[in-house]
């Protein structure tokens, strides 16, 4: 018999997303949430599981705890921000709810297993590596010494770590993850900056073939290897979208790099534009993650396919810096690219990083003068942040950059200037971030454009009024944190 199955990401402080679709766990500069995608995939294969997302949800202890009374097995997802508070959510499951098997899931727990196990006595195991199946073993109720992927606390304290479990080849056997979301989350609670509200996110594929040093999930849980479904399985759960979830107004694919993949995104580009996006009047749009290097023909058949937005990971103007990260990028390909994009009408959210290896003032001065003047729509600036489980970490404990410990962000969950160099320290790294937002934002041109956005749409004039108290709100709490 199925055991009665909870995932949950874990009750924390206010505005702090860090949802299993994050990708740096921490509070945005504008309130924002990801669907937590890695923990309703299992969901979606285990018979009569419920998902909680109470970050996002807005939901405390007091609001969750009744959920537990009943279960017998709980899944919790963590991060490296998040780890403390999620323990205690464990202890007080475990309080609750003696019988139950609690575990966790998440980037932390696979590169930290037996660490994690010692700090928690809660818990009764930790998933590794892809955790879809093992979690389905785990609720089929199969003894722990027989479940691959897991580490887990035996009768007599010992902590066993079992063998590794096999990648998902085959990325069509995952059922739709939309179904999970409809039935137990209220999806207009989940919104960014850049995306048109309500939106959906979910994975077509998994892995990454790029090397980006800092990047968590490529480098613990999905690995370097594009894994993808077939473009009949994706357009499938978009016909779902469309026909259950009518609210929805942008689809959103979370692969790290969709638009590497030319040949599969042309094509399902194609069966979308058969399904109505991209014609006038067509209400629902969709974006992707796309590396600054997509050549003009795949941009142009994703426009015709109803493509809105790219999230484009710049990172730095300074080539220097994109080859000490790996990240397979020329600045002078990137300007193209960024030129081809806006010539096609496509909107782009463009992330940039400051403190990352080889950073200097003046590095940090040609990468604000360098977004400025390709002119992303709107940006995230952030903090190198040296998760474990990543090369950055490991390089910049070696180099004593900085001290190896989990701090990654405030009490309140502002991200913290991690690394500090001999010629740069973390302080004024922390400081720069404010200083490029307020040079990118308050000039002429740009709040020219955003006045003029908000007075075409009266649903854009309430959206980035509130966005603006939230962003002055982000720069004040950052001045209480340096």
């Amino acid at each position: 018999m199925t055991l009665r199955t909870l995932f949950m990401q874990g009750p924390s402080f206010d505005g702090y997303d860090g949802g299993a679709g994050a990708r740096y766990q921490m509070k945005r500069e504008v309130k924002s949430f990801w669907y937590p995608t890695w923990i309703a995939q299992p969901a979606a294969m285990i018979e009569g599981s419920r998902l909680i997302d109470a970050p996002a949800q807005d939901q405390s202890w007091d609001d969750i705890k009744h959920e537990v009374d009943d279960k017998d097995l709980i899944i919790l997802h963590t991060s490296t921000p998040s780890f403390n508070q999620d323990t205690r959510t464990a202890e007080l499951i475990k309080e609750r709810n003696p019988k139950a098997l609690v575990g966790m899931v998440g980037a932390k727990v696979m590169i930290e297993d037996q660490k994690s196990l010692e700090a928690c006595a809660a818990l009764d195991f930790v998933c590794r590596e892809e955790y879809d199946f093992t979690c389905v073993e785990l609720a089929e109720g199969r003894p722990l010494a027989e479940i691959d992927g897991i580490t887990w606390r035996a009768p007599d304290g010992q902590i066993v770590r079992n063998k590794d479990r096999a990648q998902i080849e085959d990325m069509d056997v995952l059922p739709m993850v939309s179904p999970i979301y409809r039935r137990d989350l209220d999806l207009l609670k989940y919104y960014g900056g850049y995306q048109r509200h309500p939106y959906v996110s979910f994975y077509t594929g998994r892995g990454c073939k790029s090397r980006c040093t800092f990047c968590l999930w490529p480098q613990t849980i999905s690995g370097h290897n594009y894994r993808h479904r077939t473009v009949g399985k994706v357009i499938e759960e978009v016909q779902y979208i469309l026909k259950e979830m009518p609210e929805i107004k942008e689809i959103f694919f979370d692969d790290d790099t969709l638009a590497d993949a030319h040949e599969f995104v042309v094509e399902l580009s194609g069966e979308l534009k058969k399904l109505g996006f991209g014609k006038p009047g067509f209400p629902v749009t969709w974006g992707c993650n796309a590396k600054a290097n997509v050549p003009q023909p795949v941009l142009k058949a994703m426009k015709e396919g109803g493509c809105r937005v790219l999230l484009v990971g710049y990172e730095s103007g300074n080539q220097k810096i994109l080859h000490n990260i790996k990240k397979g990028l020329r600045v002078d390909v990137a300007r193209q690219f960024t030129k081809d994009a806006h010539a096609l009408g496509l909107t782009i959210h463009g992330t940039f990083i400051l403190g990352l290896p080889g950073e200097t003032l003046e590095t940090i001065e040609e990468t604000i003068k360098y977004a400025i003047e390709i002119n992303p729509h709107t940006i995230q600036v952030s903090l190198a942040a040296p998760y474990p489980g990543t090369f950055l970490y490991n390089q910049a404990v070696e180099n004593k950059w900085f001290d190896g410990s989990d701090h990654l962000l405030t009490d309140g969950g502002t991200q913290i200037a991690q690394l500090s160099y001999p010629h740069l320290s973390s302080e004024v790294i922390f400081d720069k971030v404010e200083e490029f937002y307020k040079r990118f934002y308050f000039r002429p041109r740009k709040m020219g454009a955003m006045v003029g956005e908000m007075l075409r749409d009266w649903d854009m004039m309430k959206r980035r009024l509130r966005e603006g108290v939230e962003f002055f709100s982000f720069l004040h709490n950052r001045k209480k944190a340096a």
